[in-house]
């Protein structure tokens, strides 16, 4: 490169909050000649699918004061609540609760907006930051990094890219005609009121379905359907916990061994077990990595659900809506499994094992709702995933439920190629806790700073 060209930019490839974040971080940390590239394939930028609900019911499930996008401001979130205006709907999304104040995801996704806006007008000099609207499809090795190719047939020469594109879809239950989105409303139709939903998964995507079936204006029965049939917990007031010394446990069970003494501790101190998993978040990563791959595969067999439904809790009033619905029977959860789903004009006919249970049972039921989260990367039908893992780019990581990457957050494949990193929620297996807002915040700024190191500019 010589004085008078710019260097190539960075491409982040998904604008939900990993890729907004990512970027914005980057323009802080990359020479002010290089700029960046945010690619979604969706029709907005910033809000991905957990942010562009209009449902007021869609609560986040962490308290506002710790949703700063911005990890040295961690006030941030809520400042921007208390300095905006809203209308009717939008300030019926912000919930004041014992346990916390909860906003709307919908608000969550306007403030990323926001975020967005000022770094694309933002700044001194020229415009850093361009949004790209499209599907990215390849990238394909070249001299300097990579070209970068979308589905409208545009292409980018790029120095290197950032793998931002959120969870993979879970291929989950069996597949069906009268199955729906349940982050698309829209994809519901016109539901019968008197014939069954089912909800395949009892966790927070669950809870978020139910209130977008209500929404949509079925007042029927939901039966919610998973293994064990765990519903998540509520938040509640908490007090600070210590963090505990979990020095030298190296086995799931000697883990478990030592939180339930610590909770024992909190119990007798007059406290609950929601701090002393809160005060968990600092080292659950180091943690989940300091873990042989035997015991780690043993807390995905046994013990995950269990973490999830303590560690990922819902809002008090989502959680009081689910209750409710239960109570008068509108909602049943079951524990069990899919067998097989056979599809008729009408209706599917789901065969499920209820857990213990020695007979399957049919149960028909009008629509199908997979609310199960997490894919694996082999069965993927991301085209880009796909065929960045045909080249040899990127390859599954740990347990096949995300990319293999290093520790500072670079893909790992099989060829090597032009600089390639992985950040947010397609680093489940790697991490263990990398899907909510206070863990994907510190990924981005560290992320930042190794791009900013790799592609420095020679002096």
């Amino acid at each position: 490169m010589t004085s008078r060209e710019s260097p190539r930019p960075i491409a982040v490839i998904g604008a939900g909050f990993s890729g907004t974040m990512s970027a914005i971080q980057l323009l802080a940390r990359l020479e002010p000649q290089r700029r960046v590239l945010l690619c979604e394939r969706a029709g907005t930028f910033g809000r991905g699918r957990a942010y562009a609900t209009g449902n007021p019911d869609h609560l986040l499930n962490v308290r506002a004061a710790n949703m700063s996008a911005f990890p040295d401001q961690p006030e941030h979130f809520s400042d921007w609540l208390a300095q905006s205006t809203f209308d009717g709907d939008e300030a019926s999304g912000i919930r004041v609760t014992p346990g916390g104040t909860f906003a709307a995801r919908g608000l969550y996704g306007r403030y990323l907006t926001d975020l967005l806006t000022r770094a694309v007008t933002g700044g001194d000099g020229p415009p850093r930051l361009d949004l790209v609207n499209d599907a990215v499809t390849d990238l394909e090795p070249a001299p300097g990094g990579f070209t970068l190719r979308t589905e409208g047939g545009a292409s980018y020469p790029i120095a290197g890219a950032v793998l931002a594109m959120g969870n993979l879809g879970a291929p989950g239950a069996p597949r069906s005609r009268h199955q729906a989105d349940p982050w698309a409303p829209e994809s519901f139709g016109r539901l019968h009121p008197d014939r069954t939903v089912l909800i395949v998964g009892t966790g927070l995507t669950m809870v978020d379905a139910v209130a977008a079936l209500r929404r949509h204006g079925f007042p029927g029965r939901i039966v919610a359907l998973s293994r064990r049939g765990l519903l998540p917990s509520a938040h509640a007031p908490v007090q600070p916990w210590p963090m505990p010394d979990l020095t030298g446990v190296n086995t799931v069970s000697a883990l478990a061994a030592r939180i339930r003494r610590e909770i024992e501790r909190a119990g007798a101190a007059g406290l609950g077990w929601r701090g002393v998993i809160d005060a968990l978040r600092p080292v659950t990563d180091t943690v989940w990595r300091d873990l042989p791959a035997s015991e780690q595969a043993r807390f995905l067999r046994h013990l995950r659900p269990f973490w999830d439904i303590h560690r990922h809790r819902a809002a008090p009033p989502a959680a009081e809506a689910i209750a409710d619905e239960i109570a008068r029977g509108t909602l049943v959860v079951r524990a069990g499994r899919i067998r097989s789903i056979t599809d008729t004009a009408a209706e599917a006919i789901v065969t499920l094992r209820p857990r213990g249970a020695a007979e399957d049972e049919p149960l028909a039921v009008q629509c199908i709702l997979d609310a199960t989260g997490i894919g694996r990367v082999a069965e993927t039908d991301d085209a880009l995933i796909r065929r960045l893992m045909e080249r040899g780019l990127v390859r599954p990581g740990p347990f096949g439920i995300g990319l293999d990457a290093s520790a500072d957050l670079a893909a790992r494949g099989s060829v090597q190629a032009g600089p390639l990193w992985v950040v947010g929620p397609l680093l489940r297996g790697v991490l263990w806790e990398c899907t909510a807002v206070p863990d994907i915040r510190n990924q981005a700024a560290g992320l930042a700073g190794a791009v900013a190191r790799t592609l420095s500019v020679p002096g």
